[in-house]
């Protein structure tokens, strides 16, 4: 079972590479990738359409196997992990945030928040609580009753970044999450992100916005499937 090491960065990855076969042709997606994200980051990687930047988040997430070079989570090499490792790795050591929110209609958002503590086996008790106390630091604790058709798109992003960190996972991705929202409603999210950082929590961020990735402590630029450019934001400060 993976473990976690305070020494170790969240994310290291060496020679990272993922190919594609289509239409009779091989698409290098990634080639060759070498990044390290250390505990208590905040980033942002953007790039061109088809620059490989979620093809690195799906890799990042565990969601996708490269088929060259080697990934550590927390310390781990993923493809020394078996599937209920890696399961249990996306469960409680990474938080998603996607652009289309992923929130199940039909739950409240409390029951929302609380899904992932429930694929933990924790029990009923604590995961309320604990699913109650997100949606509290999200500022939504007024709206943990209602469904997502009676939410914003705001609020229900919010309700998203609620259940990507009830389980306190040592990473927290999110894939253009102000994409489906609009400039007002993304800058509150962008605020939100701001304040999970100042909290300790490590944050990598897919954009194709340059404002967006301002905001963050650390822009990764990619092109045609390779890291071009890392450099800190103006007035980046170290938390």
């Amino acid at each position: 079972m993976p473990t976690t090491d305070a020494s170790q960065p969240v994310i290291r990855t060496r020679a990272l590479a993922r190919h594609y076969r289509t239409g009779g042709e091989t698409v290098h997606a990634l080639r060759g990738v070498d990044l390290t994200i250390g505990r208590g980051e905040y980033a942002a990687i953007m790039g061109p359409s088809g620059c490989g930047k979620s093809t690195l988040m799906n890799l990042i997430g565990c969601l996708d196997s490269p088929d060259e070079g080697e990934y550590w989570l927390d310390g781990n090499l993923v493809s020394a992990m078996n599937d209920a490792d890696l399961a249990r790795a996306r469960n409680r050591q990474i938080g998603f945030v996607f652009q289309s929110f992923a929130l199940l209609p039909r739950a409240t958002a409390l029951q929302n928040v609380e899904l992932p503590l429930v694929y933990a086996g924790m029990a009923r008790a604590e995961r309320l609580k604990r699913a109650a106390q997100a949606l509290a630091d999200v500022g939504l604790s007024h709206r943990a009753s209602h469904r997502p058709a009676e939410m914003s798109g705001g609020q229900r992003q919010r309700v998203a970044i609620a259940r990507a960190i009830v389980t306190q996972p040592s990473l927290l991705l999110a894939d253009e999450p102000t994409g489906n929202l609009d400039s007002q409603t993304g800058m509150e999210i962008l605020g939100l992100f701001d304040a999970l950082h100042a909290a300790g929590n490590t944050i990598v961020m897919v954009t194709h916005e340059h404002d967006v990735a301002e905001r963050a402590r650390r822009v990764i630029h990619m092109r045609d499937g390779r890291v071009v450019k890392d450099t800190a934001t103006p007035g980046a400060t170290a938390i």
